[in-house]
Order: structure tokens, then sequence, then C-alpha cells
């Protein structure tokens, strides 16, 4: 089991360089389940039973697997993540032409660890939005091949690099594309007409915007002599995406359960897919109609946000409370603040330890350090929304916020396992 879901995991996570690619990839498998879409423009004719799932903007999705009864009885089982990872992102008029070089202007998406960008083989996938034919479309593309770097500066023309330094985004970040000869121009746009047609086989009119991410082309891998880890791009937050995937798939109740993956975490979850927006409420309002049963159903219900959690680095583990600092394959983690950056509660985190005792899994804990800041997830935006209880975990995780990141290869399976014994659970508290 543990083989063949890292394996489905490099897998998920080559199909997945961006958010768009993330949503389209989960939404293949499900349909592959049997799950069917669902048209938010549509009126929805659900059966007690079904697997359906809808997405929006092409970034987020939410899969549902309603139970044979009605979830007033037993609630239900909700699992939440995000599809969204720190990169770089590509400028409305990005062309930059420099020394002879062709390079594109981007802005930082999220709190990314810049410096582990330079010197690596990048390519580019997004979002293209275009004219064909008088009408306004859209595709995703993806270049695979390494088109772009952004090579470091020669340490004898910086020689206090290895003191640390601060990068700047805006005259440092911009990665070079090619060389170009004298006053020649290069359209960007017309790059991308060129992807269109050889990718998806259309001619387009005049492509008329774009969401574009630069990501790493070296793909994920098992690492370490004995294949202990998984090093890999975006495993923050598409590894618990793909947990929370594989654990749905798996759940034969008949108990109603609900995986949601949710664009923009990275940037505060405030758009109009995120976890800060309407998009959850709205799925779960329309399979609840009635305002009553609505309230008594959520309150009846139980979130389980999965994000990863910082493990405890070896040659920085002053950085962690001494009692709280997860291990690498000890299992997942229920992560605690009393400031309310994490919406766990005992009940919760009571609850998904029971879990993780009868299902035999190792459990840890986190909680940071007191004179440190302290991150949030989708849980506190989501049990607010809601009203729903919600208990905060995730996988530990090194480097977290690097172009890559690091993972115990163990640990895939422990969370699979006890989340689906949350989506199998008859009775929650």
């Amino acid at each position: 089991m543990r083989d063949a879901l890292n394996s489905g995991l490099i897998d998920f996570l080559k199909a997945s360089p961006t958010p768009f690619h993330a949503t389209a990839s989960l939404a293949q498998r499900l349909e592959a389940a049997g799950y069917q879409r669902l048209d938010e423009r549509d009126s929805w004719a659900t059966v007690p039973g079904g697997r359906y799932y809808v997405t929006r903007n092409d970034s987020s999705i939410i899969a549902i697997k309603l139970g044979k009864q009605a979830p007033l009885h037993h609630g239900i089982r909700m699992v939440g993540a995000h599809t969204d990872s720190p990169c770089l992102r590509v400028k409305p008029q990005p062309e930059l032409q420099r020394q002879g070089f062709l390079q594109l202007g981007v802005e930082v998406y999220g709190g990314a660890l810049l410096a582990p960008w330079f010197d690596r083989d990048l390519s580019l996938a997004g979002r293209v939005t275009y004219r064909r034919d008088g009408k306004v479309e859209s595709q995703l593309i993806d270049f695979k091949l390494p088109i772009a770097i952004i090579p470091n500066l020669a340490i004898h023309l910086n020689r206090t690099a290895n003191e640390g330094w601060a990068i700047n985004p805006q005259n440092e970040l911009p990665p070079i594309l090619a060389q170009v000869a004298g006053d020649e121009r290069i359209d960007f746009r017309a790059l991308l007409t060129e992807q269109l047609a050889r990718e998806h086989e259309l001619i387009a009119d005049v492509v008329l915007d774009y969401e574009l991410s630069f990501y790493d082309t070296q793909q994920a891998a098992l690492v370490g002599l004995n294949g202990d880890f998984i090093a890999a791009a975006r495993l923050d937050n598409l590894l618990s995406c793909y947990a929370g995937l594989q654990a749905l798939l798996a759940a034969d109740s008949d108990e109603t359960c609900v995986l949601v993956c949710t664009d923009h975490e990275e940037v505060g979850s405030c758009s109009a897919c995120g976890a800060d927006g309407p998009m959850l409420e709205q799925t779960l309002q329309r399979l609840l109609p009635d305002g009553d049963t609505y309230v008594r159903t959520i309150q009846r219900s139980l979130m389980v946000s999965a994000d990863n959690a910082h493990g405890v680095h070896p040659n920085y583990a002053d950085k962690h409370d001494g009692n709280h600092g997860p291990k690498l394959n000890a299992g997942p983690v229920i992560k605690v603040n009393n400031n309310q950056r994490y919406a766990t509660n005992s009940e919760t985190a009571g609850f998904f330890r029971h879990l993780c005792m009868a299902e035999e899994v190792p459990v840890q804990s986190f909680v940071v350090r007191s004179d440190m800041g302290c991150g949030s997830t989708i849980g506190p935006i989501t049990a607010s929304h809601l009203g729903v209880r919600t208990v905060d975990i995730g996988l530990p995780t090194f480097a977290m916020h690097s172009i890559r990141e690091l993972c115990g290869s163990h640990d895939l399976a422990h969370l699979v396992k006890v989340l689906t014994a949350f989506y199998r659970c008859r009775e929650l508290p």
C-alpha cells in the first residue's frame, strides 16, 4: 500500500504544476471512480448514495459522496486542503529584453523561499484565455520542457553571498528564456498562441490574458539511503489533496463525505474560490436547502483541515518547542494554537487521536514556540464560516514553501489510513 500511494502521489504532483492542473487531475480521478460533475449554473438533482463534484475557477474542487440516509442523522465528514503553492507568476506585460536576453517579469505568489529558485530548470504552466471565432475561451497549457532559468550571480561578483543577502524580486528574479539578436522583439502572447496550437491543436485569434506560473521540472523522487523521504515541489499542500482523495475513494461507508480543495490559501484564501469565500457554504446549502436542517446538520459534522506541519529539522531543532517537535515518518500531527491560528480544540483533537489509536496510526502534536509567530490554515476560516467543529492536522515537512520540499515516505500511508477511518466513522462526537 505504501509504495503504491507514494508512486501515485509522484504521478499526481507531475500532472499538477498549477492549481488549475491539480483541480483537473482531481476531477479526472473522481470521474474515473464514478463521480458526476455538477455545474453551479444549473439546477441540481442529487440522489441519496450519489457521487458528485463541483469546480469553481478551474482551481478549486469539492467532491461529495452522499450517504444513503439524510446527512442530518449523522452529520457530514469533511476533509479540507488547498491546491495552491508559493511560486513565481508571470506579469501581464512581462517582456524584458536586457543585454541580449529575453526575460519575463514575475510576481512572487505567497510566502515563497526565494533562494532555491535560482539555478533550476523551469517550465511554465497555467490557464490562458483567448478569443477564437468571436468567442472567449480558456485552456490549460503546460510547456513541460525546461524553457527558463534564473542563474545565480557568481560568488566572485558577490563575495558576501554565503553571509546572506536580501533578494530583490523585481530585479533578481526575472527568468531568462532566450538570447535575442540586435533589435529583435519577441511577443510573449504570440508564444502562448503557438503553445495552444501545439498542445490543443487550436488557432486562437488573439490571447487575451493568462494566469501562468513557473515551476521546477525536476520530478518528485524517493530519496535517502533507504528511501525514507519524498522530495518534491508543491507537497504543501497537494500532499493533503491527494491523501484526502485516496481516503474518499477508499471509504465505502453509508455516511455523507466531502473533500474540499480550494485555491488561494497561500495568499489568505479571500476569493470567490478560496476558503474565505462562499464556495463550500453555498455547495452545502444547495444539498441542504432547508435552513433549520442545514444548521442542525453542520452541528453534527466535523472538518479535518489537512495542511503540512513543520517537522523538527536536525540542523535547526531550536526553532521548535522542546516538547513539540514532530518527526518525519512518525505519523500525522495535530496542530494546536490557543490564539486560534489553528481551529483545533480538545474535543476535535481527542477524536482525531482516538481514530489514530484505533487504526494503530502514530500521531504527534505541534505547538509553535511561545516567542515565535504562528502560521494558519483553512481550518479557522472554514470553522468561522460554517460553524463546524474542526481539527487542524498535517504531515511533517522540511523546507516548506521551498521550490523543493521534503516529507517522510511512510507518512502518506498513515494519513490516508486515518482519513479513510474518519470518512467511514459512523458516530462523530
